[in-house]
């Protein structure tokens, strides 16, 4: 099953220097950490290879998914380093978390095997580039949609929303809201939302860009940045593995924050990559998915609602 798996990493200019990150990759640590709370790699595994399969016809309507099905292998770009949503597991090879998913769903709907993909490693800063360049099928990492973006490339979704959140030290008391980072050395991520979220909801932030949600925390914990505004979701990577590092200082903010699954522009797989996902939030394996990867983990009982697919 795992023969069609292959990792690669991009050795793309506007990358040596990256670390991985989607808008906030978060950092290559192994999910076996003492304070960590690890997927349960049973019920992940049982809910992808559960996942539908769609019919040749419903195949033969898209030109996108009728190329990838002709290729016998989905290729798909991401992060191998996002612990909620797409961590490598060394031990068995495997990636998991909601992302991971999302696109192993995807692979088994359209191929019928959940296992036969190729990954290519992506961050911030190529995920358009290897769409541009056909080096992938599509793209699946915390991708926030975008008019920028879209008008190089085509999103389906969302499947999946979040906002801004304000990341510090545990014990700071002196940041304890996007209000006070005004005068502050507040890290984001170069690539991301980050920048232009940052210029409206705290003008006086003295912002540096980072090209890796590694890179900026590792900045924030040698006091060279004084905070780091990115999703608050992918934050939760860093809380629920370092509780005793990290906290989050006051309520998120900014707007929805939507994430979309990346396809080469105009390509017609949007149409049927949104019927996918469609089906998966109505029979509910979106939620459960949500629940394995999300819920069980930050102890959140209630998944949120599913995002309007298409809009």
């Amino acid at each position: 099953m795992k023969a069609y798996k292959k990792i690669t990493a991009l050795l793309l200019a506007a990358a040596l220097t990256a670390g991985l990150s989607t808008m906030a990759f978060a950092e290559e640590e192994t999910e076996t950490e003492d304070n960590s709370i690890a997927i349960d790699k049973d019920a992940f595994d049982e809910l992808v290879a559960s996942g539908p399969v769609a019919d040749d016809e419903t195949i033969a309507s898209s030109e996108w998914a009728t190329a990838v099905k002709e290729a016998g292998v989905l290729r798909i770009g991401g992060a191998q380093a996002s612990y909620l949503f797409s961590q490598l597991d060394e031990t068995d090879g495997s990636l998991r978390g909601f992302d991971a998913g999302i696109y192993q769903l995807l692979t088994r709907y359209i191929l019928g095997d959940e296992s036969a993909y190729e990954f290519t490693v992506v961050d911030s800063s190529t995920r358009e580039a290897v769409l541009q360049s056909d080096q992938v099928d599509v793209v699946v990492a915390t991708y926030s949609i975008t008019e920028a973006r879209a008008e190089v490339i085509s999103f389906a979704g969302p499947y999946y929303s979040s906002q801004q959140a304000v990341l510090v030290l545990a014990g700071n008391t002196e940041i304890t809201g996007v209000d006070d980072l005004a005068g502050k050395n507040v890290a984001t991520q170069a690539g991301s939302t980050g920048p232009d979220i940052l210029a409206e909801y705290a003008p006086e932030a003295v912002v540096q860009e980072f090209e890796s949600d590694q890179e900026a925390r590792a900045a924030l914990e040698l006091g060279r940045v004084d905070a780091y505004v990115t999703d608050y979701t992918l934050l939760l990577n860093a809380i629920v593995k370092n509780p005793d590092v990290y906290e989050i200082a006051g309520d998120v903010f900014g707007p929805e924050d939507n994430y979309g699954i990346g396809l080469p522009l105009d390509s017609d797989g949007v149409a049927f990559v949104n019927d996918f996902l469609q089906q998966i939030i109505d029979d509910g394996t979106w939620e459960s998915l949500w629940q394995i990867s999300l819920g069980d983990r930050t102890g959140i009982d209630t998944a949120p609602e599913a995002p309007a697919v298409g809009e």
